[in-house]
């Protein structure tokens, strides 16, 4: 037999086997890593949407909490995992975030962005300025004027430095001509308890991990850093419309090393769409603190190019934390 006909037939022969091995996709449990303590956005979201992606695919999503370096050790772990569709993500905006800072402190970087593929937007919420219920500070403009007459001594806690919840309020700093303490945790979660025990005087975070305590009046939400009213804090008044140039989105995906199969990852985004228009789930988010702002890979993909760009503006213009 011809060698080019032999070629042919092997590729075939791969093409079917390949086909069948993905027709099995998935035939044991996934591991979702979470590159966050409990208690934080990522958490809060993962957990619905893994129950429901679980039942949806047939086979057990569990989730994996990895934390350390503001997302970046999870995130690292998540972006060198064997490509066969078995290691998802949840991760956060700071997925664009924490590689450029690597590189401003001069350090080899945890991960690469285009070791990763998007599977599906999950959420996208302004993140919130929070304080102490009992702080003197009514409104953000209280807020600002406190820390212009006072350098530096209010703090600020954080998932991490150059994180998700670092990189709004250094904008804040930047645009309201103030000068704060920033006190980084390891995740959303210590940072709220944080604020909560009193460690730290205020914090800047999606409304997923905050809500319920300003609904129990244990925090107040001075302003956010979107352009419309939030669904879930109606009241709560923007950055721009006070007059500060802040804006930040902390938006929640699905991702998968780059290297995975296409037939895997279509698989993995039909999962994440039925189970985003699920209204169900859609509720126990919402319930959570954030809607579900649902966009499928191509569309993320785009967002995600736009937002990757000012991040890594955003960080530069932070430079070296030390």
């Amino acid at each position: 037999m011809h060698k080019t006909t032999l070629k042919t037939l092997g590729a075939v022969a791969a093409l079917l086997l390949s086909s069948s091995v993905m027709a099995k996709y998935p035939d044991h449990a996934i591991k979702m890593i979470v590159p966050f303590p409990p208690g934080g956005v990522t958490d809060t979201v993962a957990r619905p949407i893994a129950d429901a992606m679980s039942r949806n695919l047939g086979q057990p999503v569990v989730i994996e909490n990895k934390v350390g370096a503001g997302g970046a050790i999870g995130a690292g772990e998540a972006a060198r995992a064997k490509p066969d569709g078995y290691t998802i993500m949840l991760m956060l905006s700071s997925i664009s975030i924490l590689p450029e800072a690597d590189k401003i402190l001069g350090r080899k970087a945890a991960y690469e962005t285009s070791q990763f593929k998007p599977i599906a937007r999950i959420t996208a919420d302004p993140t919130v300025l929070v304080v102490r219920a009992d702080s003197p500070w009514k409104t953000a403009k209280e807020f600002v004027e406190a820390a212009k007459k006072q350098p530096g001594k209010i703090n600020y806690g954080s998932s991490g430095i150059y994180g998700s919840m670092h990189v709004p309020m250094a904008m804040l700093e930047s645009a309201a001509g103030i000068k704060l303490t920033h006190v980084p945790y390891t995740g959303a979660g210590p940072a709220v308890a944080a604020l909560l025990g009193g460690q730290v005087q205020a914090i800047s975070t999606g409304p997923s991990s905050i809500v319920q305590h300003i609904k129990a009046g244990k925090v107040r939400a001075l302003a956010h850093w979107g352009d419309k009213p939030l669904a879930t804090l109606p009241d709560v008044p923007s950055l721009e419309s006070l007059g500060y140039d802040a804006k930040f989105v902390q938006w929640s995906g699905i991702f998968v090393p780059a290297d995975v199969p296409a037939e895997v990852i279509k698989t993995l985004r039909a999962s994440a769409k039925s189970v985003a228009n699920d209204p169900d789930i859609q509720a126990k988010v919402l319930a959570a603190g954030s809607p579900i702002e649902y966009m499928d890979a191509p569309e993320f993909q785009k967002y995600w190019d736009t937002d990757d760009a000012a991040l890594v503006k955003a960080v530069r213009n932070i430079g070296k934390v030390d």
